[in-house]
């Protein structure tokens, strides 16, 4: 399409002062103004054009939000190569921060195109020792989003990668391997779980992230049952409440009763979960028998009848519950 459009880009850039504005607003609603003179199809070229000559940051971050809204198939060789030739900003763009974030909203526009094209070059940047770790964060989750099972496992590799010492990057990449919904991911995400010590142990936010994943996937065998009870005596409250969720959508026939357990818990909310899990899995009679059994406490008493109110008043949405 493009070899047949004979666009004025380089009278246009200078029109809108897209280089070198005296002000970014004003460059920005010039460009605006060329909504009224072009359609969209033309509109996407010329923008794509401006993204790669502009030397301003708020000009810059414009552009990559219409680009994101298009989502044409155009832009995608131009947001791959800037994200990939970083140094391509650095005599445009002063503030090392603004690249960053430059950067990072590329990714975002990557995802939202759900092109398989981008998936080696967001691999690479993640993979690259020498990466931001912001840029890293948003690849992994642009990954997760574009759903490509070829990204499966590079991001085992960086889960299981001993010398990525960035446990934000972990969780980034445990969290796209659950949105990628892959089953060969499940060894890698019990591993978490399994970990005895070290700092996979010290970080709780990973096991929660690798909980949440398992929780995507149609998991089975004795290896993630073992590892489900073990995050049952987890010392975080959140990883408890995760683990209640994981067995609650299970379907293994000994999920109620280790849920049972939790009823006994010393956290109010590990409880709470745990009440709700079981009327997910039972119905109202778990409810009665819970309020009317004489070895549970009185806050799982009243986290029963709290829920049996709402449940009349119509007030309780299950799904939303279930999301928690």
């Amino acid at each position: 399409m493009e070899d047949s459009i004979n666009l004025p880009f380089e009278q246009l850039a200078q029109r809108c002062e897209v280089i070198n504005p005296k002000s970014p607003k004003s460059a920005i609603d010039k460009i605006i103004g060329l909504s009224s003179e072009y359609p969209n199809e033309y509109l996407v070229l010329i923008y794509n054009y401006f993204f790669e000559v502009s030397n301003n940051y708020e000009v810059l971050i414009f552009l990559l939000n219409k680009i994101n809204k298009f989502k044409d198939k155009s832009s995608i060789p131009i947001l791959i190569d800037s994200l990939l030739m970083k140094d391509k900003f650095t005599n445009r763009i002063k503030d090392s921060e603004n690249i960053t974030r430059i950067r990072v909203n590329i990714t975002k526009a990557l995802a939202n195109t759900k092109d398989s094209g981008a998936v080696y070059p967001l691999l690479y940047c993640l993979n690259s020792k020498e990466e931001n770790y912001k840029v890293k964060l948003s690849c992994a989750e642009a990954l997760g989003k574009i759903g490509d099972r070829y990204a499966v496992l590079p991001l085992m590799n960086i889960v299981e990668d001993e010398s990525e010492h960035s446990v934000y990057v972990k969780e980034s990449a445990v969290s796209a391997l659950g949105m990628i919904g892959d089953e060969k991911a499940i060894d890698s995400l019990v591993s978490i779980l399994e970990s005895k010590k070290g700092f996979l142990d010290k970080f709780t936010f990973l096991k929660e992230r690798a909980l949440e994943a398992l929780n995507k996937l149609n998991f089975r065998g004795e290896r993630v049952f073992n590892a489900l009870v073990k995050s049952l005596r987890d010392e975080s409250p959140q990883v408890r409440i995760n683990a209640i969720e994981v067995l609650m959508n299970s379907d293994d026939e000994r999920a109620v009763g280790l849920i049972k357990v939790m009823l006994n818990d010393n956290n109010k909310e590990v409880v709470q979960n745990a009440v709700i899990a079981l009327f997910n899995l039972l119905g109202d009679n778990i409810l009665t028998e819970i309020i009317n059994t004489e070895s549970y406490s009185d806050n799982t008493k009243t986290e029963a009848l709290k829920l049996q109110d709402e449940i009349k008043a119509g007030e309780y949405d299950e799904e939303n519950n279930n999301n928690e």
